[in-house]
């Protein structure tokens, strides 16, 4: 049996939790902090819940979440294996990814693909979805920037988009930071325009407003639902082929 609906938290930042409809398991992406304490709630009680870090920047990770010894498994980038607070983390429960792994059991498919900035980003399969964190991955274009650096951003994304062409996402998490001004949704329209991602959550963008894809956003019957959190303990339903739901 697979699950046709989901129910997606926002923590902060990057960070993510996504709940199948039985409570039958969850997801945590990238909990450097949870404000409203979702994560304490998804462990008392959900079966099967997996955390995902795509990378040891200061936003995305936090060592606590060695903490929770009811989980079924960590999956960590490689970069955050260098600190010492590695040592936190349950040997038998923790998996290191380099970029372009993979991991897979009876319940969970996991692979890695690289970033634009640090560690990993991940595309998990459980229970009949896909589902896309891109961590750090992103079109870092920052105005005044020097034109070696511009051309360095741009190279670097283009080329990694190159191993996502045309996959398919039932959603996707995916940066638009406001930093970025002109540029916030360069990477995540391109991301669009290349993969078959049926759903977009913006992330990456606390303090700034909500962000709203515009009119040039999406190319022509290509459409797809967004959602853009920007408060801790903001929800939603996302069934498939139908959207997102408070």
């Amino acid at each position: 049996m697979t699950s046709e609906a989901v129910r997606i938290t926002y923590l902060l930042n990057s960070g993510f939790v996504v709940e199948d409809g039985a409570s039958r398991w969850a997801l945590i992406f990238d909990a450097y902090r949870d404000v409203r304490g979702d994560i304490e709630r998804v462990l008392a009680s959900v079966k099967d819940v997996y955390f995902f870090v795509s990378h040891a920047h200061f936003d995305h990770f936090s060592p606590s979440i060695a903490r929770y010894a009811k989980a079924s498994r960590f999956f960590l980038s490689e970069d955050i294996r260098a600190l010492s607070e590695a040592a936190r983390f349950p040997t038998e429960k923790t998996v290191w990814f380099r970029k372009y792994d993979g991991w897979e059991n009876e319940k969970l498919r996991v692979e890695s693909f690289d970033s634009t900035d640090e560690g990993t980003s991940f595309l998990v399969e459980t229970d009949g979805w896909r589902i896309f964190h891109a961590g750090d991955f992103n079109w870092w274009h920052w105005s005044g920037d020097t034109p070696e650096n511009i051309s360095f951003a741009r190279n670097g994304f283009f080329k990694q988009m190159k191993w996502l062409d045309g996959k398919m996402f039932d959603f996707a998490f995916f940066p638009a930071d406001g930093r970025l001004e002109e540029a916030r949704d360069w990477g995540a329209k391109e991301f669009c325009r290349r993969t078959d991602t049926r759903a977009l959550v913006t992330m990456h963008s606390v303090g700034y407003p909500r962000f709203e894809p515009d009119g040039k956003f999406f190319e022509p019957s290509r459409e797809i639902p967004v959602w853009s959190p920007t408060e801790p303990g903001e929800r939603r339903i996302y069934q498939k082929g139908s959207g997102f739901s408070e």
